[in-house]
């Protein structure tokens, strides 16, 4: 029988240092795209698939990103007594049920599989999905809830793959595949940031896993891998064989707003499609490239 799953792992502890000076103040998860920062995009995307209990994975001054799903009680007053009703409604989403937000810390910066690992009370015996929030997927059915459907078929454990330039292999985690239907992959192996002429394929991981717990007996070792650091990729390797392992050519647009460029083509993509954003967005843009 294929346990429901109703957890999430998000790993949000690193530095942001790519976007420094803005994230020497702030936590790079807090930086908005249009106006809702990424940690909401993958807190919404999550809870579209049935989601009901979140882990942030946090570090040192990221106290802000569980601050921000609390209730705002005295800003929600004073929008109320001023008749702010569309502000109000805007605060909606980013509260969570009571009880629903937990966080747990990553001492030191050893990894994304540490930081898993730092959540295994939270996960117990249970399937899980992780997100990473510097990815966006822009989809009409969210990219989350396309891999529960894939788990709830297949079982085991399920990641969104999408295809990735061969000279960038070395960026990326990289399927080894074989049974493909197009849409579902069979993984017969991973491999962490391979040079391109060693990768098996192009076929890249993107910041989007279902997981069974299976692999934090694996994470538990702490085993040093790319990086000298403890890598999700290796531990989930050495499941395949054990467990059911698929790789999901997900339905959408997938924006890496860890990179500056990907950061700003989302804030492009998703105030384009905006009723109150689009035209004025359009018009500005018109304007910029004919100067280019």
């Amino acid at each position: 029988m294929i346990k429901p799953l109703k957890k999430a792992v998000l790993p949000v502890a690193g530095l942001g240092t790519r976007f420094l000076p803005a994230t020497k103040a702030m936590p790079k998860e807090m930086l908005p795209v249009v106006d809702k920062p990424l940690i909401q995009y993958a807190i919404d995307e999550a809870r579209e698939a049935g989601i009901e209990e979140f882990c942030l994975v946090t570090g040192r001054g990221k106290d802000s990103l569980i601050d921000y799903f609390d209730i705002a009680y005295e800003l929600e007053a004073t929008l109320r007594e001023r008749g702010k009703k569309s502000a109000l409604e805007a605060l909606q989403p980013s509260s969570v049920q009571a009880g629903s937000l937990v966080a747990v810390r990553q001492q030191e910066p050893l990894g994304l599989g540490h930081a898993i690992w730092c959540a295994r009370s939270f996960i117990g015996n249970d399937p899980f999905a992780i997100l990473l929030p510097d990815d966006i997927v822009k989809s009409g059915r969210s990219c989350v809830a396309q891999l529960v459907d894939a788990y709830n078929q297949t079982g085991g454990n399920v990641v969104a793959v999408t295809e990735v330039p061969r000279e960038h292999t070395n960026r990326y985690g990289i399927l080894d595949v074989g049974a493909d239907d197009g849409k579902l992959v069979e993984v017969k192996g991973l491999v962490e940031k391979p040079n391109p002429e060693d990768a098996p394929s192009n076929l890249s991981i993107i910041g989007r896993y279902v997981l069974t717990a299976d692999v934090m007996e694996h994470l538990a070792k702490l085993e040093r891998g790319a990086g000298n650091e403890v890598q999700l990729t290796d531990a989930m390797a050495k499941m395949i064989g054990h467990v059911p392992f698929h790789g999901l050519r997900y339905e959408g647009t997938r924006f890496d707003c860890g990179d500056k460029a990907g950061f700003l083509e989302a804030q492009i993509a998703f105030s384009i499609d905006r009723p109150d954003l689009g035209d004025a967005v359009k018009a500005f843009l018109k304007k910029y490239v004919d100067v280019v």
